[in-house]
Order: structure tokens, then sequence, then C-alpha cells
């Protein structure tokens, strides 16, 4: 257990655990809330007040922590219960004052077959040098596919995996690697700042949370260009808009430069999102992954990033796959609703010829 948290919170966690909920919710003037299931429900506490609220909150928060609740109304951190029992916490205020939500974190690792993902996604691992990026909308799954990447590098290979996140989410033990987890706001002041000071920390792998500012975009592509390993997240829906949102992040007259450099470092993309299966019980991921070959290399130099797509369209045998070509599998082993790969879909004509395309696959390995 975190060695100053209220015992109010520490109560109301165990329960989180031993009713098997996902979330905690925490208001001034309400009881507890907890969500089991995907559905939320009120907890048989009494109400809290909101000095009570403000008492359990403080418990937790560092000075830093604290001014940054103060001057942006919202915080991220994590906290651990128990050895084995973590949480994602977000601080916020509204109008009845601060609130809380803890979101409880996975135990263990899992494998990216258990998680739904194509075998080249796990097949990442294995780079030695270069940017991946993972992008998605929020809620995706982003941080827990690149934690799934971090541990299977962390029990294969021996390295020094520095990571950067907001906050430190799943908690890696020293395999074969050693590995150091830098918390925002705890451990170092900005992306930034521990993205520069990285290269003085002789690491082979490092993880960037999320890129937010041109500053953290710079820094991370001089630390892949100089031959590490770096693993970032963007907020973008697909993989092309995750090149053209970084490379439309500098400045113009740095762009043409820009592009030379991610033609040489960007070495793959992994949108995701996730859907509900079709029997409600759980979320499967829709994954779009663009590798980048000599074709695609030259259309990031050339920025001609309109034309990446149709190359993802006929790159299967190099690992590639589009997110239609990923909703309409899912729709033909039945995963998912057409329903809901429809309203996922982006271009829905394509998504279409796609389900046709793989509904035929499916019929001739069924008759073969």
């Amino acid at each position: 257990m975190d060695k100053h948290m209220d015992p109010r919170l520490e109560a109301m966690l165990e329960q989180c655990v031993e009713k098997g909920a996902s979330d905690l919710h925490i208001s001034p003037g309400t009881p507890p809330y907890f969500r089991q299931h995907g559905e939320l429900f009120e907890a048989e506490e009494n109400i809290l007040s909101a000095t009570a609220v403000e008492e359990i909150i403080n418990s937790i928060l560092n000075s830093a922590q604290r001014d940054v609740l103060t001057s942006t109304q919202a915080v991220d951190l994590a906290v651990s219960l128990k050895e084995s029992d973590r949480f994602r916490i977000h601080i916020y205020k509204e109008r009845r004052g601060q609130c809380m939500t803890a979101r409880k974190l996975d135990r263990e690792f899992r494998t990216f077959q258990d998680l739904g993902f194509p075998q080249s996604v796990s097949e990442l691992s294995d780079l030695r040098d270069g940017l991946i990026l993972v992008t998605g909308p929020t809620g995706s799954g982003k941080t827990t596919t690149l934690a799934t990447l971090i541990h299977q590098i962390n029990m294969k290979r021996s390295c020094h995996i520095l990571t950067i996140e907001d906050p430190v989410e799943y908690v890696h033990k020293d395999e074969k690697s050693l590995v150091h987890q830098r918390e925002l706001y705890s451990d170092v002041g900005t992306f930034a700042e521990a993205v520069r000071s990285s290269l003085r920390e002789d690491p082979d792998v490092v993880l960037i949370g999320e890129m937010r500012d041109l500053e953290t975009m710079r820094t991370a592509i001089t630390v892949a260009e100089t031959g590490h390993l770096v693993f970032s997240t963007l907020h973008c829906n697909n993989a092309v808009g995750a090149i053209d949102r970084l490379i439309g992040a500098f400045p113009a007259e740095e762009q043409q430069s820009l592009c030379q450099q991610l033609s040489m470092v960007l070495r793959a993309v992994v949108a995701q999102r996730l859907l509900p299966t079709v029997n409600f019980k759980g979320r499967v991921p829709a994954v779009e992954i663009l590798k980048v070959t000599k074709a695609v290399a030259n259309l990031v130099r050339n920025h001609k990033t309109e034309q990446i797509y149709s190359t993802m369209e006929a790159g299967t045998l190099e690992g590639m796959m589009t997110l239609e070509q990923s909703l309409a599998d899912l729709v033909v082993s039945r995963k998912v609703t057409m329903e809901d790969a429809r309203k996922a879909s982006e271009d829905l004509n394509i998504f279409e010829q796609r389900c046709q395309i793989a509904k035929g696959f499916s019929s001739e390995r069924r008759s073969s």
C-alpha cells in the first residue's frame, strides 16, 4: 500500500478488487460508485463530504502533483494497494469540488495472442532501433500495447529499458533486462526534459508515454536516430494520420528535413481501437498496422503520405493491415457485430469489399 494513503480510500480500493469492479468514482455529496461489468452502481457507504474527498485526495498527492492540480484543475497518477493491486488515478474538479476516478489495472501481463492482436504486432519487440508509434483514441488500449511490448523485450533481451510515463501504470520487474521507470511530477518535470536526459542514462530501449509537444517529438526522433529503440503514442485515429500529425507539428521550414529523418528512423505505426464483443462480455481490438518498408520510407521522404494507404492494402505479406481489413476479419470470425464494425469503419465501401473477400477466404478454408 502507498505509505500515506487515507484508510477510507484503502477500504474502497479493496472493495473494488473484491467486487471485480473496473472503476471507482469518488465525488462530494454522493456515496462512492463502482463500475462492474460495464454498469455503474452506488456503493452502500455513507455520502462523502467535500472535506472528506479533499482529505482522501491529498493523502496520495505529492507537492508537485498538488501544484499541477491547482494550476490545471486535473492531474494523473498511480497508486498501489498491495504489491499486485495497482490503480490509475485521475483527479479533476467539477462544480461540486474535487473528484477522483480510480481504474483497476491488470495484475499480470498477457500475450498479444490473448489480447487479440496479430502476430506482426508482437514481432515489433524484436526490433533493435528506430521509432515505433502506437496511436488511437483515448481508452483504446495504447498503454497496454506498449506495456506488453516492453514486457516481451524484458523477458527475452538483456538490455536497459527506460520508461517515461504519466503515470507509471504497469510496473515492470527486472527480468532479463534492467528496467527503470520514471514518472512525471514524481521523478521528472516534463517529458521533454526526461527524454533529453535519457541519452546520458545509457538506455537501449526508451518508452515515452506520450509525445505531447514539439520538443518531446524532436528529442524522441533524435534518440531514435542515435541507435535506440523508441516507443511512444499519439492521439490519432489511423496510421497515416499519425505521420501527418507528427510532420504537421513542426514548423513549415523544418518539415522537409523532418520527412527525411522520419524515413530513416520510423519503423512502424500501430493504430488501434476497441470494439465490444458480440456477447458484450469484453472488447477486442481492431488494428491497423503500417510497417515502414523501402516503398513506405520513400513516400514519407517525399511527403506523399496520401499514397501510403494503398501500399498498406498490398502489404499483407510484410505484416501490414488496414483498419477495414481488421474489421472485416472480426466480423467474419463473429467476434464483433456488423453494426459495430460499420460504426468503426472509416470507409464503408472498402470495408464491405473487405468483408466479401474475407468471407471468400473463410469459405475456401472450410472447403479445403
